[in-house]
């Protein structure tokens, strides 16, 4: 790398620690332009998601003649279909499960409590740092009994905030199926000969790369909470259909996702049976195989090489995100790496063109 260019970088450098600087000294001024990124962060995200599973749909419809409006009309249908279908399949089972929860809650409430007065009762035997891990799981029950006032006013402030994500979840998933085909060439065309066409392909790359993941993640957690479903009332777990819906969402969510939802399935494993720790023994062996079985035969035949990250870069990211910005940053830390990552690549790429015809000429 020459010094005229290591000069630019860190030029640059120094221009974007001085604009992050500035920033935070005056974030107050940005405060309105948060609050409305945050209203419509998440049904963005939840009408892109909707937009890159049924955009296949679309582009065979109108491959075979039918216009754009058609297209709109028959998927935004067949959604509804499909989710009404689905409410009324599982509908009475889900009910029935609830009901069951909710009058099993004492229950559960008092096996949870007896459990932990054991630990409590047995911890000094235990060595030092896990007498210290116990304390602090205690404490952390204890301030969330303290403060269950706050989530009750969080939970109705969270309903309405949800009610409102509702209703703008089909303008931005209608919207992006109407107009997707004028979102890029309004960015490049704002550039002119070599870098038209460098944006444009950039572009290209950031949305093969966005549908490729959506579209594979999407079918990977199917395959996951279904084949989880079909263990669980194997072993005859209850709440299973509950469980194998949490672990759905839960999926999405790289490499620790399926963790994540083994946790309630071992409690519920843990009531059902108190005396018998076999049921839990099952629990755990049916998520460590449909994780392996996701691990190494889904995931590289439904994502194949078209993502091409590290497994440990995929930990990293997604520990890193969790610690800096919460559980949506969990979820979007991958796409938007990827993202990152296919920009990269194309700036390395057009640099060494660049370089190769100046070589050349020379």
């Amino acid at each position: 790398m020459t010094k005229k260019v290591w000069f630019q970088v860190g030029v640059g450098l120094l221009l974007l620690l001085f604009i992050i600087k500035y920033t935070i000294e005056i974030h107050w001024i940005f405060n309105p332009l948060f609050i409305i990124l945050q209203t419509i962060f998440v049904p963005l995200l939840i009408g892109g998601v909707l937009y890159y599973v049924t955009e296949p749909i679309q582009r065979l419809l109108e491959k075979r003649g039918m216009p754009r409006w058609g297209s709109i009309i028959t998927i935004v249908l067949l959604l509804l279909g499909v989710f009404t279908g689905l409410a009324l399949l599982i509908a009475n089972p889900i009910s029935t499960q609830i009901s069951n929860l909710v009058k099993n809650a004492p229950f559960i409430g008092d096996k949870i409590m007896e459990a932990t007065d054991f630990v409590i009762a047995n911890k000094d035997s235990l060595p030092l740092q896990a007498q210290q891990m116990i304390d602090s799981v205690i404490d952390s029950i204890q301030g969330i009994a303290v403060a269950g006032s706050q989530m009750i006013v969080s939970f109705i402030s969270g309903a309405v905030s949800a009610t409102f994500t509702l209703i703008l979840i089909p303008f931005f998933f209608i919207f992006m199926l109407k107009d997707h085909e004028k979102f890029a060439p309004q960015i490049y065309n704002v550039f002119t000969g070599e870098r038209r066409r460098w944006v444009k392909e950039t572009l290209s790359d950031i949305d093969n790369v966005l549908r490729n993941y959506v579209q594979g993640q999407v079918m990977i957690s199917a395959i996951l909470a279904v084949s989880i479903y079909i263990g669980y009332l194997l072993i005859r777990l209850d709440y299973s259909l509950l469980l194998a819906i949490f672990a759905f969402f839960m999926n999405m969510i790289p490499f620790i996702g399926p963790w994540i939802s083994l946790a309630p399935a071992i409690v519920i494993a843990l009531v059902q049976s108190p005396q018998d720790p076999l049921l839990v023994v099952w629990v755990c062996i049916i998520t460590l195989v449909a994780q392996q079985v996701e691990s190494n035969l889904i995931t590289p035949n439904i994502m194949g090489e078209k993502l091409n990250i590290h497994p440990l870069t995929v930990i990293s990211i997604v520990l890193a995100a969790g610690n800096i910005a919460g559980f949506i940053a969990i979820i979007i830390a991958i796409p938007t790496y990827a993202v990152i990552k296919a920009v990269v690549i194309n700036i390395y790429e057009e640099r060494k063109k660049i370089k190769e015809a100046a070589t050349k000429s020379v």
